[in-house]
């Protein structure tokens, strides 16, 4: 069982729909603590999302003032909204308890850990972003870990037949 606000990796709640994902974050990174964050949005963007057109490829979480926020998402624009559509690069707060917050501003000022959006899902009809702290992979490290999990996949194909 995990701690109250720390998931395990990768994992989601059981019925939870995954809308987007941040392939990058696993080959930029290494990734060490997940949290869940709730999101702060318009009825538009959740359309939108809904339909799986945004991306959060280069959107990175970033900390202002005691708050946590998502910085550089793309949300499109709702083609049926009316006029006062949302602008589809805003910064969108996370909703997340502040011992939470206050433990992730200590880890990233201390130890030079990073925010990382990984996947945005919804569950339970709220949507919900799985953050990450994670440590950026020098060059190097991102040749072997391509080149260990090119070694598993060939394992894996071996073993099946």
């Amino acid at each position: 069982m995990a701690k109250q606000g720390t998931i395990k990796k990768g994992s989601l709640p059981e019925g939870a729909t995954v809308l987007l994902r941040n392939k990058r974050a696993r080959f930029d990174y290494e990734l060490s603590d997940y949290f869940e964050a709730g999101l702060v949005l318009l009825g538009s963007e959740v359309k939108s999302l809904r339909a799986s057109r945004g991306s959060i490829a280069e959107a990175y979480v970033q900390l202002k003032d005691g708050e946590i926020w998502l910085v550089g998402a793309t949300i499109k624009e709702y083609e049926w909204a009316n006029k006062n559509n949302h602008s589809p690069t805003r910064d969108r707060k996370l909703l997340m308890h502040s011992i939470e917050i206050r433990k992730i501003g200590i880890r990233v000022e201390q130890r030079g850990f990073s925010i990382v959006p990984t996947q945005l899902y919804l569950n339970n009809g709220r949507m919900k972003l799985q953050i990450a702290l994670g440590k950026g992979k020098k060059e190097f490290e991102k040749r072997q870990s391509s080149k260990k999990s090119d070694a598993q996949r060939e394992i894996e194909r071996a073993t099946k037949y």
